[in-house]
């Protein structure tokens, strides 16, 4: 019987994303229909399943696997610091230049939901209607990372402010409610011992983080099919770290969910990512959502009076506790986009779920309050998504352009300045020679600087910037300011060296971290030598119609796709595929991979369009 359960729920999750596909359900997330068809084969309905040790037990994997993985979902880069005074280009537009970062809207918007979580959970134990006042706290300030990220991944918005203030919010939604259920099952568990051994959790996370933190870095040489070295160590942290939580006396789903973001700072590969996220969607997660719909008897639930009335007023809890961000995301997005991402924000399941199966646990709950909080919870993630998706609309923030920083004003990056600014790009330069400001300021953006430290940099905003060309003459001192904007957090570094003997002692450095050098009298010999090898390489050059171009894939609408299926396949070829810095020649069945860098030649009123298409993250 068990066998046949198992079977039954594993062709449930075969069959959900294909009906959704087939009927064109993109309102509803796959965790919710997952749930919906659970309750549908439970003893809901046609009672074809029950859940047996063998399937509680893979419920339980794909709980921790699930919170695993939302722990590697968060962006610790959206914490760095950023710059305090405007750069030139703002200073410009000083008017238009929003005042409040994604960081700082977050932290005002998730207070706001933590203050309301408290007084509403304060109105329902005055009531009576549920008397545990922290447990409702820690439920009416969840956020669902999972559905939310789904969301705006969907929308192409996480590398936007609006993406990256939803995020940020939701990660918090996550993080804090996990702190609260920690201290709440340390303090009121049967099982529970001292709160300082909790601080042992942090102290093995930190210690698996040194200890691996080389490994990623030669992993790649050595990882073979046979080996998969990044999911052996991917899994052995989350059994160290659950092993860790369970002995301490926190819950193990606190253990994944530190696991999960030690291997993000680890830094995985985005394949190491994907491999993950197939084994936890492509099995033990579907099986914990649909147990959960199994789990879930509507026929006893519904008979209770009281039942009846606490999910509307718990539906009614979890949006409330999140509109005061309302008032928050105004000061930055416009009124409609500031609705839509409240919305959003008031999706809850992921943690509902591990909150109530700890509560549950600890008998702190009654099946049918528990019940109540699900299908509340599953009512966000049917009406929030739809309120977004009818309310969310561009910012005007979002369509600016690339912008690029040249530090150096010479003949060497001036024309090429002066190319960039016709096309999408905003180009801003900075010199610290007076005479070759008053002879180039003129023709472009320069702004006279009397010191060029990285400090000084760095408070004048030039850091702040998707590309940074190092296009200085004195090569050492390009060489300190890339290494001190990398660490700053620039994307894209670009640095000149005019003297081979000075690149050979920091090429093998520069490359490591990231950053693209170029010597221009190599440069110089290898156009030479393409031109006496490829004659129409000068045609190329010099065609006003098309030109070369390089994007790197991060729009994951355009990976795991073959060249041919491209939509755009017929509007530009292909010449090369660099992955991994290996070269590969491509031909219409190669297949695009995420982080792929695309050498490619097209029609330059198409392939600016083209290129956004491929770059923008979601």
């Amino acid at each position: 019987m068990d066998q046949v359960s198992l079977v039954i729920i594993l062709l449930a999750a075969l069959l959900i994303p294909l009906i959704m596909a087939k009927f064109k359900i993109n309102s509803l997330p796959t965790a919710v229909m997952e749930i919906i068809v659970g309750i549908v084969i439970g003893p809901s309905v046609f009672n074809f399943v029950n859940t047996s040790d063998l399937i509680s037990q893979l419920s339980t994997i794909g709980v921790i696997v699930l919170l695993f993985l939302s722990g590697l979902e968060i962006d610790f880069s959206l914490f760095k610091k950023r710059r305090t005074a405007l750069t030139p280009l703002e200073q410009k537009n000083a008017v238009n230049t929003p005042k409040y970062s994604p960081v700082r809207l977050s932290v005002y918007a998730y207070s706001t939901i933590i203050v309301l979580s408290l007084l509403l959970a304060a109105a329902f134990k005055v009531s009576g209607l549920f008397s545990d006042f922290w447990l409702a706290a820690i439920l009416f300030g969840t956020i669902s990372l999972g559905i939310v990220i789904a969301a705006l991944k969907e929308q192409e918005l996480l590398s936007k402010a609006f993406g990256q203030t939803i995020l940020l919010i939701s990660v918090f939604g996550e993080l804090v409610p996990m702190m609260g259920l920690t201290l709440y099952a340390s303090v009121y568990g049967s099982n529970s011992q001292s709160l300082w051994l909790l601080l042992l959790i942090l102290a093995v996370a930190a210690l698996l983080l040194l200890r691996f933190k080389p490994f990623f870095r030669f992993y790649q040489n050595i990882n073979k099919s046979t080996t998969q070295l990044d999911i052996r160590l991917a899994f052995f942290l989350i059994v160290t770290m659950v092993t860790v939580a369970e002995s301490v006396g926190a819950e193990n789903i606190l253990g994944a969910f530190v696991a999960g973001i030690v291997l993000k700072l680890l830094n995985p590969s985005e394949t190491t990512r994907e491999r993950l996220d197939a084994i936890g969607y492509g099995f033990f997660i579907p099986i914990f959502f649909i147990t959960t719909g199994v789990d879930l008897n509507l026929r006893t639930l519904l008979t209770s009076g009281k039942t009846l009335l606490l999910i509307p007023l718990f539906f009614l809890a979890y949006m409330v506790a999140k509109i005061g961000g309302y008032w928050v995301l105004k000061l930055r997005l416009k009124q409609a986009n500031a609705l839509a991402g409240t919305a959003l924000t008031a999706t809850t399941m992921t943690m509902v779920l591990a909150v109530l199966r700890v509560a549950k646990s600890m008998k702190t709950i009654t099946s049918d309050q528990s019940g109540a909080f699900l299908l509340a919870a599953l009512l966000t993630c049917v009406i929030s998504p739809l309120i977004f998706n009818k309310f969310y609309s561009a910012e005007k923030e979002d369509l600016v352009k690339t912008a690029v920083h040249f530090i150096g004003a010479n003949l060497s990056t001036v024309p090429v300045a002066q190319q960039l600014r016709k096309g999408w790009y905003d180009v801003s330069m900075y010199t610290n020679h007076p005479e070759n400001y008053q002879t180039y300021h003129a023709q472009v953006p320069v702004t006279l600087m009397e010191n060029f430290t990285a400090q000084d940099l760095q408070d004048h905003g030039v850091f702040d910037t998707d590309i940074l060309v190092l296009g200085h003459i004195d090569a050492e001192r390009n060489y300190e300011l890339a290494k001190a904007a990398k660490a700053y957090g620039v994307r894209r570094i670009i640095v000149r060296f005019e003297y081979r003997n000075v690149l050979n002692e920091h090429e093998d450095e520069l490359r490591e971290l990231g950053v693209e050098v170029y010597n221009t009298p190599e440069a110089n010999i290898t156009l030479l030598r393409a031109l006496i090898e490829s004659p129409s390489t000068l045609l190329l050059l010099n065609d006003t119609e098309n030109s070369i171009y390089e994007v790197r894939v991060l729009n994951h609408l355009y990976t795991d796709v073959q060249i041919k299926n491209l939509q755009f396949a017929q509007d530009i070829t292909i010449s090369q595929v660099i992955r991994n810095r290996k070269l590969i020649a491509p031909n219409g069945n190669t297949t695009i991979m995420y982080g792929d860098r695309l050498i490619f030649t097209g029609n330059k009123q198409t392939a600016a369009q083209i290129r956004q298409a491929l770059a923008t993250a979601n």
